[in-house]
């Protein structure tokens, strides 16, 4: 170790030698040497990333936070998610134009709404699409909302055609890298811009009348497949036939994808229940958990709880 030691005028002799290799300094006081360590300035680089992060997990909790607003109501005003949120409106307007343009929601003055892609824009002159859009609009947003919270981060989901399905899918939490199973074109579409969400589409036969695609080939693609948690809609929900529908072909891509689930859940609004369609896919044992809203009575769930299935009412 190279030491350089200097003497100072002092007439008790003090010496200080200082470690080339260390940095560390030897003060030798009346014979006796004191070893001090040089105190190491703080990192501006370190302190500055960390603010950084810090910055952008709270950014990412009011992105959450308004997404969670909207699909509540629909739509948000500035003002309100400023108060709620005690950030400027400045900087709600930043957030909202950033998660527009993630495709997230749709800008409005003083305001957003709930994001619709451009590919819906021609059926809104279809009267019976319309219709089905905006039957029951607030609860199917409660019901995807509470199923969307059922899923957990790196988890495999998949999720059947509907407007009670593609509520699930406007709820999705950022950041959860999950992986989404459908064979439903409006739902890939919707979820394109996500970057944080792998989607996987079945391919198959379209069929118009909700984006869905069915057949053989539809059904094939999921041999391989382990899906974490499906979520299915219906047109009927009853005790004894079990959950059915109006296609046979999308009853038979329904009932492969609860095949190949850990966890089956239903997502219907109280009409459907006591409800039998033409096509069953599967008898309620099929079936693990409900999602619906309040409008189903304690009459109407009982013969499910009595078979234990979970039923969520939001």
């Amino acid at each position: 170790m190279q030491v350089v030691a200097f003497s100072l005028p002092c007439p008790r002799r003090e010496i200080f030698s200082v470690s080339a290799g260390t940095g560390r300094l030897l003060y030798v006081f009346c014979g006796v040497p004191i070893c001090m360590t040089r105190t190491k300035k703080p990192n501006r680089r370190s302190l500055s990333a960390k603010a950084q992060g810090i910055t952008a997990d709270k950014r990412s909790r009011r992105y959450q936070a308004i997404l969670n607003a909207l699909q509540e109501s629909g739509s948000i005003a500035v003002e309100d998610l400023s108060e709620r949120l005690h950030v400027s409106v400045v900087t709600i307007r930043r957030d909202l134009d950033e998660l527009e343009q993630q495709g997230l929601l749709n800008r409005t003055h003083g305001g957003a709404v709930s994001g619709h892609p451009l590919f819906y824009e021609p059926f809104k002159n279809d009267r019976s699409f319309m219709e089905q859009v905006k039957r029951l609009a607030d609860e199917k947003r409660r019901i995807g909302r509470a199923a969307a919270a059922m899923i957990q981060p790196g988890e495999t989901i998949a999720i059947t055609p509907g407007t009670t399905t593609a509520e699930i899918i406007r709820g999705l939490p950022l950041n959860f890298n999950i992986t989404v199973v459908t064979n439903t074109v409006n739902i890939a579409m919707e979820l394109s811009k996500r970057k944080d969400v792998n989607v996987f589409v079945t391919g198959g036969h379209l069929r118009g009348d909700w984006f869905s695609l069915v057949g053989a080939t539809a059904v094939q693609a999921l041999n391989n497949l382990l899906i974490h948690k499906v979520f299915i809609g219906a047109d009927g929900l009853d005790a004894e036939w079990g959950a059915s529908c109006h296609s046979a072909d999308e009853s038979e891509l329904n009932a492969a994808l609860l095949k190949r689930a850990r966890r089956r859940i239903a997502v219907v609004d109280h009409t459907k229940f006591n409800v039998v369609a033409g096509w069953r896919i599967t008898d309620i044992t099929g079936i693990q958990a409900i999602v619906t809203d309040t409008g189903a009575s304690d009459e109407m769930i009982a013969p499910f709880e009595a078979k234990g299935i979970q039923l969520i009412r939001v």
